[in-house]
C-alpha cells in the first residue's frame, strides 16, 4: 500500500513540475506586458523568403549595432547587456553595452553578440535581439511579410516594432507600419480588393 502511495506522490510531482514550467513562462512573458516599458525599435529591411520557418515575419532592425574602440574583449555570440535610450522621435537607440547587468533604474535589454567586423581599423559590434520574428496568425503572415517588406523598401512609411522590456527581458508587442498595426494594415488591404 505504502508503494502505491509512493508512486501517486511521484506522479503527482512529475505532473505538477509539468504545469509550472510553461505556466511561469507565461506568467513572466505577461508580467514584463504588464510592468515593462516600453520601447519602439525602427526596422529595417530584410528578405523574409524562408520556407523552412513557419508563419513569422523576420524582423531586421536599423539599430542593431554600435562602434567599439577596441575589439577584445567581446566574442561573438557573446551575452550582452544594451543600454537603451530614447530619441526625440521616441525611438530606441542603443546608448551602449556591457558584459555585467546594468543597475536596475537603468534602461537595457539582453542580446547576443551576432558578430564583430573590423575595416579600416574600425569595428562594429552587430547585436542579435531577442525579438527578431514576429508570429501571426496563419492565414495573415504571407500577405504581413508582403505588407512589411514593402513597407520597409519605402522610405515614407515608418515601420517599428513595440517592444516591452522590464529587468533586461523584452517581449514583442506588435509591428507597426505608419503608426498602425500590421494586422489591421493587411486586413484594410483584403477590405480595399
Amino acid at each position: 500500500m505504502k508503494s502505491k502511495t509512493s508512486l501517486l506522490l511521484a506522479f503527482l510531482l512529475v505532473a505538477l513540475v509539468q504545469l509550472y514550467v510553461p505556466a511561469s513562462m507565461i506568467l513572466d512573458r505577461e508580467k514584463i506586458l504588464a510592468s515593462g516599458t516600453e520601447y519602439k525599435f525602427k526596422t529595417a529591411p530584410l528578405d523574409p523568403n524562408d520556407p523552412f520557418r513557419g508563419k513569422y515575419i523576420v524582423l531586421s532592425f536599423r539599430q542593431n549595432s554600435i562602434a567599439l574602440p577596441n575589439r577584445k574583449p567581446w566574442e561573438n555570440t557573446e551575452d550582452i547587456y544594451v543600454n537603451l535610450k530614447t530619441d526625440r522621435n521616441g525611438f530606441a537607440q542603443v546608448a551602449g553595452i556591457s558584459k555585467t547587468e546594468p543597475a536596475p533604474n537603468k534602461a537595457y535589454l539582453k542580446a547576443q553578440i551576432d558578430y564583430i567586423t573590423t575595416e579600416h581599423g574600425k569595428h562594429q559590434l552587430f547585436i542579435r535581439y531577442p525579438f527578431d520574428r514576429f508570429y501571426l496568425e496563419e492565414t495573415v503572415a504571407p500577405e504581413a511579410e508582403k505588407v512589411y517588406f514593402d513597407s520597409v523598401q519605402d522610405t515614407t512609411k515608418t515601420t517599428y516594432a513595440v517592444v516591452q522590456i522590464l529587468k533586461g527581458e523584452a517581449v514583442l508587442k506588435d509591428v507597426y507600419i505608419k503608426d498602425t498595426p500590421i494586422t489591421e494594415v493587411v486586413k484594410a488591404g483584403r477590405a480595399s480588393k
